[in-house]
């Protein structure tokens, strides 16, 4: 009896052997997995267009303007190009193109014209990217300073855009200064009156090189 009973326990024992050696083995055949891999990171395109600085397909460019010529295949003739205080831009070949008084879309297809001698068949766009030429003064009692004049911008946009006026501030007696024809014109505007919505008159247009006075 002891005997069956010792006989049995070390069978017991060597099928308990067995089955961790095959865990083992199991355990060593079984593939590692690789390791996960992460997304390279979005890199910037090269060749992203240039923001535009207006969307105004009727924008005239002016001069300090900056422009962004680019033709098509051809970089060594595409760049970022100041527009100089005589209206002009300096091109390789073509040297110097008046530039302001001119909408981007003119100015592409005079270029392309031009280029017409040097490449075969240009495709020429330009691009408004930095507007310098339309500008604002403030002075006096206000936030003073030279500030972009967006389209069809009245006086009373102006001053809410600097923050209109200081306590000091005579609000009664704020004038424009504009050069017409070689003089000087003076516009008056009185705020408090533009507050209540009367002579909406006065609240005019404003143009490039205005300057706007806060006595």
């Amino acid at each position: 009896m002891k005997l069956e009973r010792l006989a049995s326990m070390v069978v017991a024992g060597l099928l308990c052997v067995g089955a961790q050696a095959q865990d083992g083995q199991n355990a060593k055949d079984k593939p590692k997995e690789a390791p996960k891999q992460t997304a390279p990171a979005a890199q910037p395109e090269k060749n992203a267009m240039p923001v535009s600085a207006t969307d105004d397909p009727s924008y005239t460019i002016g001069p300090e303007d900056v422009l962004m010529v680019n033709v098509w295949k051809e970089q060594e003739l595409s760049g970022s190009v100041p527009v100089r205080p005589d209206g002009r831009i300096s091109l390789p070949l073509i040297n110097d193109v008046q530039a302001a008084g001119m909408t981007p879309m003119d100015l592409a297809k005079d270029l392309t014209e031009r280029l017409k001698k040097y490449v075969s068949e240009p495709r020429v766009t330009v691009t408004v990217t930095a507007i310098n030429s339309r500008r604002i003064y403030m002075v006096g009692n206000t936030r003073a300073g030279a500030y972009p004049l967006l389209p069809n911008m009245t006086v009373m946009q102006a001053l809410s855009a600097a923050g209109c006026c200081t306590e000091f501030a005579n609000t009664k007696k704020i004038y424009v200064l504009r050069n017409e024809n070689g003089k000087q014109v003076k516009y008056p505007f009185n705020f408090k009156e533009a507050m209540k919505g009367n002579n909406e008159s006065q609240n005019i247009l404003l143009k490039p090189g205005d300057t706007i006075v806060v006595p």
